[in-house]
């Protein structure tokens, strides 16, 4: 059975392409009594807000007819940023040789996060080269995020 998360992207993946956009991840949480739901949309020159309430509009009327979600949630729209999660197989596909953020559940070699460029992945594993040239390979199901590394200096 298809989570929440899919059936959304399947639900409104056209209509969202139809005004110019790319989607990037559909994201269903629940954050203390309050549930959300995380749409993440992008195009080459950048969002802005109006981006943001174009896709909004367009796609409100759409979930609600559907009526996926049972419980009262909050519909956010926006970009996934510079520092972008990757979750999903296109986005380490599209990130490989980028340099990306590894945080972990639980220390290897005394280390919870490592940082380097991302060489390969599989369902299993990440492999990620370190700054002074050294191959990490990351168990998946030890990592609690990673993100795009954006170099801030």
């Amino acid at each position: 059975m298809a989570s929440i998360e899919e059936k959304v992207q399947d639900l409104i993946q056209l209509k969202i392409e139809d005004l110019g956009y790319k989607l990037y991840d559909v994201q269903y949480v629940k954050e203390g009594k309050d549930y959300f739901l995380r749409v993440y949309i992008d195009k080459p020159q950048g969002i802005d807000l109006d981006d943001c309430e174009k896709v909004n509009d367009a796609i409100s009327n759409e979930l609600d007819k559907a009526n996926y979600i049972k419980e009262m949630y909050f519909l956010e729209i926006s970009s996934p940023g510079i520092e972008r999660t990757l979750r999903k197989e296109n986005h380490f596909q599209e990130n490989i040789g980028n340099k990306i953020d590894i945080k972990l559940f639980k220390p290897i070699e005394g280390k919870k996060e490592y940082q380097g460029l991302l060489k390969s992945f599989d369902k299993e594993k990440i492999e990620v080269e370190e700054q002074e040239g050294k191959i990490i390979e990351l168990d998946r199901k030890n990592i609690s995020l990673v993100k795009l590394h954006y170099d801030w200096d």
